[in-house]
């Protein structure tokens, strides 16, 4: 994992940009010590959401669908329960 300070991305563009398709992994920038944000090349952030849309999609189909409707401490019962089973 490669961790720079945030000020890199200004002042040596074209180091971190090595970084991000030579290693293809994102690149993890640092401001004051603490998490600030993250650069990947466009290919790896198609590849981390490209099922995202189509999934909102087959919710919104299903929601459609069914009048069921869950509150929210149905459906986050039913996680912990999931998880907890899983152990």
């Amino acid at each position: 994992m490669q961790i720079r300070p945030v000020s890199d991305l200004r002042n040596k563009f074209s180091d971190i940009e090595s970084l991000v398709f030579s290693r293809k992994e994102p690149v993890f920038l640092t401001k004051n010590g603490y998490g600030s944000m993250v650069v990947m090349s466009l290919d790896m952030y198609e590849s981390l959401t490209e099922n995202i849309e189509a999934k909102l999609d087959a919710a919104d189909i299903q929601a459609e669908e069914t009048p069921e409707r869950l509150s929210h401490d149905e459906v986050f019962s039913a996680v912990r329960a999931h998880i907890g089973a899983n152990k």
